[in-house]
């Protein structure tokens, strides 16, 4: 059986299930201020050790000060992210992964002994370093590994996890949202920290980064491991072939387009001291941030990555998530409202199963078109129900712009990162696209509470603008990449070039 035709074997679900404990983690960090968000700022007996003698009941902080406490996380996902592409070149997927782990388990705990808000603030800062190099790590790592059949479904679990860690996050601070149970909430997130620690070392590192550092033995002895009891030839052929030419493919594989004879395969290594295969021919070095926007086609690349990215925060998920307590609360009490506001995450967590379900029969082009086109549709609705206090319509749209996201807007960007990115380049457009993404994701954090004020139901026609571009932007730009080899997506964008 040619491991081409393999679709979820049991190892590599395995891995791609523990590099998402991450993914878990982010959401948690994402979720943990939702419910307890009041008690851990402003409680009765504010900065008084009355429940506690080591720690004050809650660290008193105003509206604008807690807004940046809980959105400080997205600064460290800039950071995390900006830098996590030479991280990860130089240390490869796996270890990334694992030494990640670090921010959330010191962030977490740090936030849960905290003592003053500087404290507290810290510690978001140091989740977020964790989920912008995670941001990064995990979408590469997944999608290096992961079969062709498999691939989307693969892709789709990091967004999963977040949304499970979100969701989880939400209903754990139900209990928790009182003095001074609220401190555990956001501590918790080191534990499945410590769990991806520890288990992610049982996972192989991605064959491609071992082809891109010339450790072609490696490579295809984990490969085979991820691909089991199949013939891999012609799937590593094609590996080798996207990064280091076809030629040397051939000499390294003994594999020409006709037939395999293993026989004939020497070590790269041996292959360049025989002068087989020139230098050029070789491993490409990872290129940097500058010189992707240097070569045409990794720029081209780039810019579509870039703009998916921009367009995933811009079209406005983040505003409704952080702020649909606010939204609820014009058609239902308080109490219920912050029901409501789970109700929503439930909502997003079943859409995401729906996209798991889909994105390997519809593929990725078809799902972001109805995505985008979703979110205008209720974006629309949304102003209409604020603008004529339409209480019932204002829940529908609120539930059907999160469904409309979570099948394609949400997920896709990540996974399209890897797919259409030649591994030689993934790091630095990665790094980009995920600073991107956390500094628009921040941006709007702090921005459409202003507008919101400002313009109230009206600010969502923004959003519906950004929606109905990006479906212009995906029906002219964006390729679909269902069932295709990583390689072959390249070689389309330099075919269409």
């Amino acid at each position: 059986m040619e491991s081409l035709d393999l679709k979820m074997p049991k190892y590599m679900v395995y891995c791609v299930v523990v590099a998402c404990l991450g993914s878990f983690s982010n959401g948690w960090v994402i979720g943990s201020a939702n419910v307890p968000g009041e008690v851990t700022h402003a409680c009765e007996n504010g900065s008084a050790h009355v429940s506690s003698g080591a720690f004050p009941d809650c660290l008193p902080m105003n509206t604008s000060l807690w807004g940046f406490a809980v959105s400080a996380f997205c600064v460290g996902g800039l950071i995390g992210g900006l830098f996590g592409g030479s991280i990860q070149t130089k240390f490869g997927r796996k270890k990334t992964i694992i030494f990640n782990n670090l921010g959330w388990i010191l962030g977490g705990l740090l936030q849960g002994v905290a003592v003053n808000p500087a404290m507290f603030i810290v510690g978001r800062i140091l989740c977020g370093l964790s989920c912008g190099l995670g941001s990064l790590a995990t979408p590469t790592y997944v999608g290096e590994i992961s079969t062709i059949k498999a691939r989307g479904t693969m892709g789709t679990c990091n967004q999963f996890a977040i949304v499970i860690g979100i969701l989880l996050a939400s209903v754990v601070g139900l209990p928790l949202a009182s003095v001074p149970l609220w401190r555990i909430n956001y501590a918790l997130v080191a534990i499945p920290a410590i769990a991806q620690f520890f288990l992610m070392s049982g996972c192989v590192e991605s064959p491609r980064y071992l082809v891109s550092i010339n450790r072609i033995e490696e490579a295809k002895e984990s490969l085979q491991r991820l691909r089991p009891n199949t013939n891999i030839d012609k799937e590593f052929f094609g590996m080798v072939e996207g990064q280091l030419g076809t030629a040397a493919a051939r000499v390294i594989t003994g594999m020409d387009s006709a037939s395999i004879n293993k026989d004939d395969a020497k070590s790269f290594d041996d292959q360049i001291e025989d002068g087989v295969v020139t230098g050029e021919e070789g491993v490409r070095e990872s290129m940097n941030m500058i010189q992707i926007f240097k070569d045409p086609l990794i720029r081209r690349i780039a810019l579509t990555v870039l703009a998916l990215h921009v367009i995933q925060q811009l079209i406005g998920m983040n505003a409704v998530m952080y702020y649909s307590t606010t939204i609820f609360n014009m058609s239902f009490s308080a109490e219920m409202s912050k029901y409501m506001a789970i109700v929503t995450t439930v909502v997003n967590f079943a859409s995401t199963v729906l996209s798991l379900i889909l994105i390997d029969r519809m593929g990725r082009r078809p799902l972001l078109l109805i995505a985008e086109a979703g979110a205008c549709l209720f974006s629309v609705l949304l102003i209409i129900g604020y603008v004529y206090n339409l209480g019932a319509l204002l829940v529908v749209s609120v539930f059907g712009y999160v469904l409309s996201f979570a099948i394609g807007v949400g997920p896709i960007p990540w996974m399209l990162t890897s797919e259409v990115t030649p591994v030689y380049a993934s790091s630095a457009v990665g790094a980009i696209a995920t600073a991107m993404n956390w500094a628009m994701n921040f941006l709007i954090g702090q921005c459409f509470p202003i507008v919101f004020e400002g313009i109230k139901g009206y600010s969502f026609a923004i959003f519906a603008g950004v929606a109905a571009l990006a479906f212009a932007f995906t029906y002219l730009k964006v390729p679909e990449t269902k069932g295709r080899l990583l390689e072959d997506i390249v070689k389309g964008f330099e075919k269409s070039s």
